[in-house]
């Protein structure tokens, strides 16, 4: 069994409205559909780690503070297996 990584990205989202102003707008800079957007914010789709780099310059993130806005896990009671869900 293992447990499924979940990321927390609210600290994330508010900067991107911050900087932005709307999910949307952020999408649209980056070429993508607010949909998958939407997905990669709520882990249904992880993020490639040249999208965070971009992200990080886009939103002024400094390197140093990338774990912060990318890495903070949630605490997940979901448990997976090979046959499906435990």
């Amino acid at each position: 069994m293992s447990l499924k990584i979940l990321f927390d990205y609210s600290k994330l989202r508010g900067r991107i409205i911050e900087k932005f102003h709307s999910q949307s707008a952020f999408a649209a800079k980056n070429n993508m559909s607010n949909r998958s957007m939407s997905l990669k914010l709520n882990n249904g789709i992880r993020l490639s780690q040249e999208e965070i780099i971009k992200w990080s310059e886009l939103l002024d993130i400094n390197r140093e503070e990338i774990p912060q806005y990318f890495f903070k896990q949630k605490v997940s009671n979901m448990k997976q297996c090979k046959g499906g869900l435990a």
